[in-house]
């Protein structure tokens, strides 16, 4: 007989309601999307009352997830950025000068007076007045390696160290460098994004490109520059000895220390120990705030090491001053005053309070572990999108009612149930794609249009073989159940090649064949829902009413 379980009936209402329901905030996309960046603005602090009216523009009780547009449609920048890891075998080998010379200094009785020579790029050359006692330095220095932290790596050391005359020489090893690009280009990624993140920025696509490259596509940003600004910025924050001021551009800093200038003082210039005390990455929190004073400055907080670290120096250093560098440039100097436990302290200088927060925001996203070189940016204008989005829409509507009229004609009464099932479909996709927060691109604009023509092919099957079955003289009712129950087989066979397809589409593809493949494959199971489980519902619910004698399909 043909008939459907309560249960069953429930399940499909059910699903139906929750598809709409999670549908229906993209017919009212610019008043959600105002009380979503509302919400979230007061969940960061600012609880204005622009905010709370924003908030309360769309009840809270309902659904308020958005099918997020892609920067095709809705406009943005462009960057691919290589980074620059190079910078970091420099840094690396520079910080390593105070512990060599610490081991060292252990062992001069054999080894003599210990210099810092001046050397090649990404080396480290030390000289030794006693070459006699170069077996017990290289030794001594040897205890500094640590095993290589990759896969490939396995076995190996970080440091090559060598004797070349009275000079001990350290470079990074082979596998020590590999696994560096790795952890750099991995720091790079996760730091950009969680810059991005603190902007509010909306679906921003940063992966990687190759071995060296950054591809960042940020939806909504007004311009590269203005992409650029948030993400170029390298915030590197040092804490470092000064061994002297002055006002002379030229001066030779000497070997281990470098010559930076002031930020607040034009004309000044600092020489500090190029190896620093403490640095950024070891900072846990950083917030805008107000000195003594009540001028911007920015609070900041260290992890235990970093605490410790700070601690003992300024503990050991009463009296001399102490620099705050960011970027390369002296924030200020201050005298160390006393010992500061608990790892915890204020940077203040000549800021706004835009520059303090700016700031505050870098510095707890974390420095760049490198410099960036931006080799391709586009800005892509709103109005490009909103063409694209008209005649995204355009598309759907042509491919949309093309579909119903044929329908309609082709097998009416059933056609009608199958155009119904056809738009509670794609209510049911946007409902889907709204629930994961899915980027939508033009791709993805051609993956429902597509969806729209796949999904009568199922009801197409299922009308033609109910028409198969009603010229073998059976009933209404066992045409009807004959003909889903044949259909069945075909039906599943086609979505799921199709489904697959969207699966390596997804798998192999990025950007915007991964928007594609995503409101293929979720266009596929809703299609599948609607034709098996809608459409039947709504034929049994009319047979049940009207129990015709024949059936015109």
């Amino acid at each position: 007989m043909l008939q459907i379980d309560p249960w069953k009936r429930v399940g499909i209402w059910l699903t139906l309601a929750v598809g709409v329901a999670l549908a229906m905030p993209n017919l009212f996309y610019s008043r959600v999307e105002q009380h979503n960046d509302a919400a979230a603005a007061i969940e960061m602090g600012l609880d204005t009352a622009e905010n709370r009216e924003a908030v309360g523009a769309w009840p809270s009780f309902l659904p308020s997830g958005l099918v997020n547009l892609g920067l095709d449609l809705r406009g943005g920048a462009h960057l691919l950025a290589e980074v620059q890891v190079q910078e970091v075998y420099e840094a690396r080998i520079e910080a390593l000068w105070p512990d060599v010379r610490d081991v060292l200094r252990a062992e001069r009785a054999a080894v003599g007076t210990i210099r810092l020579q001046p050397s090649d790029t990404g080396e480290l050359r030390v000289r030794i007045s006693e070459q006699a006692g170069m077996p017990q330095a290289l030794e001594a220095v040897r205890r500094l390696a640590t095993p290589v932290v990759s896969l490939t790596g396995a076995g190996s050391t970080d440091l090559d160290i060598s004797a070349d005359g009275s000079d001990i020489v350290v470079t990074l090893s082979e596998a020590e460098r590999q696994a560096t690009d790795e952890r750099t280009m991995q720091q790079s990624l996760e730091i950009i994004r969680r810059r991005i993140d603190e902007v509010g920025t909306r679906e921003p696509t940063i992966q990687r490109q190759g071995a060296d490259r950054i591809l960042i596509q940020v939806p909504g940003v007004g311009s590269a520059q203005e992409l650029k600004d948030i993400i170029g910025t390298t915030a590197q924050l040092t804490f470092q000895p000064v061994v002297g001021r002055t006002t002379n551009a030229g001066d030779v800093p000497g070997v281990g220390n470098e010559l930076l200038p002031s930020l607040d003082e034009e004309g000044a210039f600092y020489i500090l120990e190029t190896a620093a005390v403490v640095t950024g990455e070891e900072l846990v929190d950083a917030q805008p705030s107000f000195d003594q004073n009540g001028r911007p400055a920015v609070n900041f907080r260290f992890n235990p090491a970093g605490a410790r670290k700070f601690g003992d120096y300024t503990a050991a250093n009463i009296g001399n001053p102490f620099a705050i560098v960011l970027d390369n440039e002296v924030i200020s100097a201050p005298v160390i005053q006393s010992h500061i436990p608990g790892g915890s302290g204020i940077i203040t200088g000549n800021f706004t309070v835009e520059e303090s927060t700016q700031l505050a925001v870098l510095l707890r996203a974390g420095a760049l572990p490198a410099g960036m070189e931006f080799l391709e940016e586009r800005t892509i204008g709103p109005e490009l999108g909103q063409d694209s989005i008209d005649a995204g829409k355009i598309a759907t509507t042509v491919a949309f009612t093309a579909v119903l009229l044929f329908m309609g004609a082709a097998y009416g009464l059933f056609g009608l149930f199958a155009n119904i099932a056809l738009i509670l479909n794609i209510a049911l996709l946007f409902g889907a794609l709204s629930l994961i927060g899915a980027t939508l691109t033009l791709p993805g604009i051609a993956g429902i249009v597509l969806t729209v023509g796949m999904a009568v092919d199922a009801n197409v099957l299922i009308f033609e073989r109910i028409r198969e079955e009603l010229k073998t003289a059976r009933g209404p009712a066992r045409a009807i159940e004959l003909g889903y129950e044949k259909a069945l087989s075909a039906i599943i066979d086609a979505n799921i090649t199709t489904f697959i397809t969207a699966v390596i589409l997804y798998v192999m593809g990025s950007g915007p064949v991964r928007g594609f493949a995503i409101t293929l494959g979720l266009g596929i199971m809703t299609s599948v829902f609607t034709a098996i489980f809608v459409t039947r519902l709504l034929i049994v619910i009319w047979f049940e009413r009207r129990r015709p004698k024949t059936l015109e399909v």
